[in-house]
C-alpha cells in the first residue's frame, strides 16, 4: 500500500499558482522578443516545467509506504559471561554451590524455548565474555551496549530475554539501551543472577606497599580485611615474602565489618619480592580463593644523602647526627657554623654550605637546624637554592629550631613559604618549661610512617605516651593549610586548638617536616636508640623516597604518585645532567610508557624552567596492571627505566551481590518484567502472546530529499546552458 501525503494551505496554493503564471507570462514575453523562434519557445517551456517542480516542491510532497513484517520475528536471549558472574552464590538442585554463569547457561539450556518457535527465531547470546589475561583493555560489564547491539543485528527484534547480575561497570547507564529498545517497542523480561546479599565470609580486599625498599629498611605493608559473617572473627594475618620470612599478627575483625591492619617486613637481600599477604580459611567461609593479595615490591641497596645544616652542638645535633653516621643506609655530611668562630672541622664535615648547584643536588634530605640567615650562615641565595632542591628535585627538608630563634630570620626568605607553620613572633625563642611536656599523636599521626614506633597502632600510641618528655618547644600559632599534624603539645592551646609541633606537607615534588621540640634525643633513656634511631631513620627514608624510585648516570626518574590507580594522571619527573655534572638546560628528553597490554605511548617531556635540569610530563594508566617506562635524553645518549605498578579494584568484582535495581528499571523502561528463575515461565508466555507488530510506515520525504534538490539545480544549469548556447545571454 502505498500514496503521496502534501502538507499545503489553500491559500499556499493560490500563491503556487499565482506564482506559476506570472513565469508563464515572463516566459510568452521571451518568447515574443526573439521573433517567436521555436528553440527560444522549447526553452521557456523546460524553464516553466522547472518553475512549476520547485513550486510543487513547497508543498512537502512525502511518498508513503506501508510494509509489513515479511521475516520471523526474533526474540534475543542475551547471557552475562562477565567476570563477576563467576561468584559461587547459588545453589543448584543438588545442593551445590555454583557459579552465575553455570547456573545461566544451565537455565539457558533448560528454559522451555519450545514454546516460542512456532512464532519467533530464537537467539542465544553471550555478551562481555573475559577476553583472557593478555587482553590490552580491561574487561567489563557494559550493559548498555548489550541493549543496543541487539537491536542493531536483529532487524525483527521482537524481545529481549536478559540473564545478568545486573553489576555493570563500563559504558553508557543501561538506561540509555533500555530508552532505545522502548522507543523501538521491544520489551525486556530480566532475571536477575545471584543473590541480593553476601554469602558468609572473609576477604583479603586490598594490599599496599610501596613501591620500592632499601636492604635492611624496615617496610609498612598495609591490608585490608572484610568479614561479612554475622559473628566477629578472630584470625592470624600472614605475611609471606618467598625468601623464608614470615610476619604474624593476630587481628579480630568485627561481624559485618571491616578492619585496616599493618604489618612490618624488613627485607634483608636486593632483588624483587612478591610479598602474600593471607588469613587462614576458617570454618563457615563460602569461598576460599579470596583470603589472599599480592604486591610485588623492588629491594635495593643504596645510600641516602643528607646534609645536616647547624649552627650550635646542642644535645639534638650531636645525637641526630651520630644516629645518622651509624645508619648503613645513610651518608652524612655536616655544615656547622659556631657562631665568631671558624665552621666545625673534621670527618664528614664540610667547610661550607655546597658552593654549586650540582653538588647541593646530591643529597637527598637537608636539615636545617637552629640556622638562620646572616652572622656567616645562610644567605638569600641559598635559600633559593634549598627551595629549588625541594621543589624540582623531590629532595627532603626538615626544619628543627632551637633555642636561638633562627628560624625567625627564614621566614621574609625563599624558604618562607614552606615551613609548614606559623610561628609566634612575640615568642622567637621559643618556650621553656621547668617539667618535662609530651608530644601527643593525632589521629593523622598514629599510623603514620614518620610516628610508628610500634608494629601496630595501638602499641605505638602506648609508645608515644612513655617517651621522655621535651623542656623546649618551638612556640607556634597554627598549621598551614594542606599540611599534615602529626603531633601537637599535650596541654599548650591557643585560639587554633592544641599547639602543633610534628608536622609534615608536600612542597612541589619534595616534603617538608618541622620538628617543633629539641628533645628527640631523651628518647634513648632507658632504651638506648631504639626509638630515636627508627624515628630519624624513618623520616630519612620517607622524605628520600620518590628521588630513589629510578635512577642510573646522569638522570634520574621519579613519578607521583608513586603508586597510582587506574585512571589516575601520573606525572613524570626527570632530572637530567649534561656529560660535564651540571643539569641539563636544552635538547629533548624523550619518555616511551608500555602498558600491561602491549600498548605505547610517546612523548616528548618539557623543561621546568630554573635551571635544575628538571623535565616533565604526564600519561593517564587505563588499565591495572605493571607499565614498563623509559626516558631518554637525546643530548647525552642516556637512559633510565623502571616499572610503575598500576594498581586499583578490578572493575569485575567477584563475591559481591547481584544488583536485581538495575535489572528491575530495565524492564520497567521497556514495558517488560523482571524476577527471577521461577518467573521465566510466565516470562515465555507473555512474549508467546506479545501482539503482531503492524505494517512498519516508510515515508521519502521528496522536498527534503537532497537528490531531489540535486536535480532540480541540475535543471536550471540545463536551462542556463541552453540559453549560452542560443545566445539569449
Amino acid at each position: 500500500m502505498s500514496g503521496w501525503s502534501w502538507q499545503v494551505s489553500g491559500s499556499a496554493v493560490v500563491l503556487m499558482v499565482a506564482v506559476w503564471c506570472v513565469a508563464a507570462w515572463l516566459g510568452w514575453r521571451q518568447w515574443n522578443r526573439y521573433g517567436r523562434r521555436r528553440s527560444v519557445g522549447l526553452l521557456e517551456l523546460f524553464r516553466l516545467g522547472v518553475v512549476g517542480l520547485a513550486l510543487l516542491t513547497l508543498g512537502r510532497p512525502e511518498r508513503i509506504e506501508r510494509v509489513g513484517q515479511t521475516t520471523m520475528p526474533t526474540v534475543a536471549v542475551l547471557v552475562d559471561a562477565s567476570g563477576s558472574m563467576a561468584t559461587r552464590d547459588i545453589t543448584d538442585a543438588a545442593g551445590q554451590l555454583v557459579s552465575r554463569w553455570d547456573w545461566a547457561r544451565q537455565t539457558v539450556a533448560e528454559a522451555p524455548w519450545r514454546e516460542l518457535t512456532n512464532r519467533y527465531q530464537i537467539v542465544v547470546e553471550e555478551f562481555d565474555k573475559p577476553a583472557g589475561d593478555d587482553a590490552a583493555v580491561e574487561q567489563g560489564t557494559d550493559l548498555s551496549a548489550a541493549l543496543e547491539g541487539a537491536l542493531v543485528r536483529h532487524r525483527a527484534l521482537r524481545a529481549v530475554v536478559l540473564l545478568s547480575d545486573g553489576d555493570w561497570n563500563m559504558g553508557r547507564p543501561p538506561v540509555v539501551g533500555a530508552t532505545r529498545l522502548q522507543a523501538a517497542g521491544v520489551p525486556v523480561f530480566g532475571v536477575t543472577v545471584g543473590r541480593e546479599e553476601y554469602l558468609p565470609d572473609v576477604v583479603v580486599e586490598r594490599v599496599a606497599a610501596p613501591t620500592y625498599a632499601l636492604v635492611g629498611e624496615q617496610v609498612v605493608v598495609a591490608a585490608t580485611l572484610r568479614n561479612w559473617m554475622a559473628q566477629e572473627v578472630t584470625t592470624t594475618l600472614r605475611l609471606r615474602d618467598g625468601r623464608g620470612s614470615t610476619v604474624e599478627k593476630p587481628v579480630t575483625i568485627a561481624a559485618l565489618g571491616q578492619r585496616q591492619e599493618t604489618l612490618v617486613w624488613t627485607p634483608m637481600r636486593e632483588g624483587s619480592v612478591t610479598l602474600q599477604v593471607s588469613v587462614p580459611v576458617i570454618s563457615g567461609e563460602t569461598h576460599d580463593d579470596n583470603n589472599e593479595q599480592t604486591v610485588s615490591v623492588s629491594v635495593r641497596q643504596e645510600k641516602l644523602r643528607v646534609l645536616v645544616l647547624e649552627s650550635v652542638p646542642r644535645w639534638e645535633y650531636r645525637y641526630l647526627r651520630n644516629a645518622l653516621q651509624r645508619d648503613p643506609g645513610v651518608e652524612v655530611r655536616t655544615v656547622l657554623w659556631h657562631p665568631g668562630m671558624s665552621p666545625g672541622a673534621g670527618k664528614d664535615y664540610l667547610p661550607g654550605f655546597p658552593a654549586s648547584r650540582d653538588e647541593l643536588s646530591t643529597f637527598d634530605v637537608v636539615f636545617v637546624g637552629d640556622v638562620g640567615v646572616g652572622d656567616g650562615e645562610l644567605t638569600a641565595e641559598q635559600c633559593a637554592e634549598l627551595r629549588g632542591l625541594v621543589e624540582q628535585q623531590g629532595s627532603g627538608l626538615v626544619f628543627l629550631p632551637g633555642p636561638r630563634g633562627r628560624i625567625m630570620t627564614l621566614r621574609d626568605t625563599e624558604l618562607g613559604p614552606l615551613i609548614p607553620v606559623e610561628l609566634d613572633a612575640s615568642e622567637p625563642r621559643g618556650l621553656r618549661s621547668p617539667t618535662p611536656s609530651q608530644l601527643v599523636l593525632t589521629a593523622r599521626g598514629q599510623d603514620h610512617l614518620l610516628t610508628m614506633l610500634a608494629s601496630t597502632a595501638a602499641d605505638n600510641a602506648q609508645v608515644w605516651r612513655k617517651l621522655p618528655g621535651f623542656y623546649w618547644c618551638a612556640s607556634v600559632q597554627k598549621a598551614r593549610p594542606g599540611t599534615d599534624v602529626l603531633a601537637v603539645h599535650e596541654s599548650r592551646r591557643n585560639e587554633w586548638g592544641r599547639m602543633p609541633l610534628l608536622v609534615a606537607r608536600l612542597a612541589g615534588n619534595g616534603k617538608v617536616l618541622f620538628m617543633g621540640t629539641d628533645g628527640a634525643w631523651r628518647w634513648r633513656r632507658g632504651v638506648e636508640d631504639v626509638y630515636h634511631y627508627r624515628f630519624w631513620g624513618q623520616v630519612v627514608r620517607w622524605m628520600s623516597y620518590q628521588r630513589h624510585l629510578a635512577h642510573t648516570a646522569g638522570i634520574r626518574l621519579f613519578y607521583n604518585p608513586d603508586a597510582p590507580q587506574r585512571g589516575e594522571t601520573v606525572t613524570l619527573h626527570a632530572t637530567v645532567l649534561d656529560t660535564g655534572g651540571l643539569p641539563l638546560t636544552s635538547g629533548r628528553v624523550l619518555a616511551e610508557v608500555r602498558g600491561p597490554g602491549g600498548t605505547t605511548e610517546r612523548m616528548e617531556l618539557s623543561a621546568v624552567p630554573g635551571g635544575w635540569g628538571v623535565f616533565r610530563g604526564q600519561f593517564i594508566p587505563e588499565s591495572v596492571g605493571t607499565y614498563r617506562l623509559r626516558v631518554e635524553a637525546e643530548a647525552t645518549g642516556r637512559s633510565v627505566e623502571t616499572e610503575l605498578d598500576v594498581r586499583g579494584m578490578p572493575r569485575e568484582r567477584v563475591g559481591h551481590p547481584a544488583r536485581p535495581d538495575v535489572i528491575r528499571e530495565i524492564a520497567s523502561i521497556t514495558g517488560g518484567r523482571a524476577g527471577g528463575v521461577e518467573e521465566l515461565s510466565e516470562f515465555v508466555r507473555q512474549i508467546q502472546s506479545l501482539p503482531e507488530r503492524d505494517a512498519v510506515e516508510r515515508r521519502v520525504r521528496l522536498w527534503c530529499h537532497p537528490l531531489w534538490a540535486g536535480i532540480l539545480v541540475g535543471l536550471l544549469a540545463v536551462y542556463w546552458v541552453g540559453r549560452k548556447w542560443l545566445g539569449l545571454v
